[in-house]
């Protein structure tokens, strides 16, 4: 494809620009595979830290590393086009301090293509983003249930309830005062979520949150039923592709052992040489 013909992409300032406007949608990706079917229909791919629990078995996000981040947000930046890419900081990648912080988002940026970083935490990042933004690394904050803090939050439990939700408040405006670009919210009540969208000049997208955000986010394996561990409330299965996986592999065993795959025409035979 010439230069003339390719697709612009969107960067975060058309991001920010679309506060108020048609909803953003985001989902997670992964892999190349998957970034190609996502990348059509969506505004922002998410190469979220959920891929540890996803595709590779851990109990939670803590135990994912730079490398794992680095090497999926690779595998989804090969198929992507259209969508921007957004990629998650890993849990102690960026805690430290703001040097650390820069110097994995500068890392994870520049190995990846990603257009933005994504990083949990409120008012007391709002330091940090503002460093990073400042450096010329665009932002998108999560606040809310952000699960990297699943041990001190207690569980993956709704936040900002009751008394609760002034924090929520300030978190958001702490971190739209830092210089992120859009903020996602995750399991929040819905009236709040709506006003903390109307409060903010910048995106939010929820996730576990209101219709009225900006815009929202899902994990693609659990919207698409492949992901079956567990299923949040907020989840909404567009499909059963676990499901139709699991039936696709047992008559792909049971013809095997019937000895009717491979059939005919699955096998090669006898050619004369030439």
């Amino acid at each position: 494809m010439s230069v003339t013909g390719q697709v612009k992409r969107p960067v975060p300032p058309d991001i920010r620009a679309r506060k108020g406007g048609t909803p953003l949608v985001m989902l997670t990706a992964y892999t190349t595979p998957v970034a190609r079917l996502v990348d059509p229909h969506c505004d922002m791919v998410l190469v979220g830290d959920s891929v540890g629990m996803v595709l590779h078995g851990l109990p939670s996000t803590l135990g994912v590393t730079m490398e794992m981040m680095i090497l999926h947000g690779q595998a989804v930046a090969r198929g992507l086009e259209r969508a921007m890419l957004v990629i998650d900081m890993p849990f102690g990648s960026y805690e430290e301090g703001e040097a650390q912080a820069f110097r994995n988002a500068a890392r994870l940026m520049a190995e990846t293509g990603a257009a933005a970083v994504k990083l949990e935490g409120g008012a007391h990042m709002a330091p940090t983003i503002a460093f990073l933004t400042a450096r010329g690394i665009p932002v998108m904050a999560h606040i809310g249930l952000t699960p990297q803090a699943v041990n001190t939050l207690g569980g993956y439990r709704v936040q900002g309830r009751g008394e609760d939700a002034d924090r929520i408040r300030r978190d958001a405006v702490a971190v739209a005062g830092a210089g992120a670009f859009s903020v996602v919210l995750e399991k929040v009540p819905e009236v709040l979520a709506a006003e903390v969208t109307e409060r903010l000049d910048i995106p939010t997208i929820g996730i576990g949150a209101s219709a009225r955000c900006d815009g929202q986010v899902l994990v693609v394996d659990d919207m698409l039923g492949l992901f079956t561990a567990f299923r949040p409330k907020f989840v909404k299965r567009y499909g059963e592709l676990g499901a139709a996986a699991d039936a696709a592999i047992a008559a792909y065993a049971e013809e095997v052992r019937a000895r009717t795959f491979p059939a005919a025409e699955h096998v090669f035979g006898e050619e004369a040489r030439k």
